[in-house]
């Protein structure tokens, strides 16, 4: 009879087996990788360091030229204004003067404060209510949204100068004769700006509607509510009857 048997101890399996081979060279693998100091995951991590490092000099190499044209006024044939005043030659009312401005200053700014045409009017600041509104290269346009530079090279029209756009420099624009005959302002603030849009509207079309004149007008703000008196004093100046009848604004 023979005694118990017991599972064979470790020492008494094979030395190797396919699947233990297998697993004992990707071990030879890892640890031999190891020790070069250089696994899969460092090598992306470098090589993205690598590129981001390089991508930053680039950068910067980049920065450093445009800052250096820039200085020397030689990018892409710009030439750097300011920041403080520099000579400004602005063509108003058909005459070209040149003055000291900031190249920040509004095209309103200059016109009122530095070249004293105060018929100009600032009301809002903010380009809404469009009274200060002024012809540039015959396109009525909000003087507080424009920078007095942005017109070098334009022709501009101020309300001061539109009887002599008209050819009749001892004579008030048709627009501003009709606004005084159909009494088509209050306060003021609006008129100039309002004169400037509708003799813009004229230049256009010569043959407004009410409807035209409404549209044109649109932007422009009249606190105290003349839009009625303004609408007949345009249609007059353009030629239609006085006594037409304006619908309600």
């Amino acid at each position: 009879m023979s005694g118990p048997k017991f599972p064979p101890q470790p020492n008494d399996l094979p030395s190797s087996t396919p699947q233990n081979s297998d697993a004992a060279e990707s071990n030879q693998v890892k640890n031999q990788s190891a020790a070069k100091g250089i696994t899969r995951r460092g090598f992306l991590k470098g090589a993205g360091v690598a590129a981001a490092g390089t991508a930053l000099l680039e950068g910067a190499q980049v920065f450093t030229r445009e800052a250096v044209a820039a200085t020397r006024g030689e990018h892409d044939g710009v030439r750097e204004l300011g920041p403080g005043a520099v000579p400004v030659a602005l063509n108003v009312n058909g005459k070209e003067q040149t003055i000291q401005l900031e190249p920040r200053t509004t095209l309103a700014d200059a016109l009122r404060i530095h070249m004293g045409l105060t018929g100009t009017k600032v009301v809002c600041d903010r380009g809404t209510c469009s009274g200060c509104t002024v012809m540039l290269d015959h396109i009525p346009v909000n003087s507080c949204m424009t920078l007095a530079i942005d017109a070098i090279g334009q022709k501009v029209r101020t309300i001061e100068g539109l009887s002599h756009a008209s050819g009749h420099s001892h004579e008030l624009h048709p627009v501003q004769a009709a606004f005084i005959k159909h009494d088509a302002m209050q306060c003021g603030f609006c008129t100039p700006g309002m004169v400037m849009t509708c003799s813009a509207l004229l230049q256009k079309n010569p043959n407004p509607t009410e409807d035209d004149v409404r549209q044109a007008t649109a932007g422009n703000l009249c606190r105290c509510g003349t839009y009625p008196r303004i609408f007949a004093a345009t249609l007059e100046a353009a030629g239609g009857s006085s006594k037409e009848t304006i619908r309600n604004a």
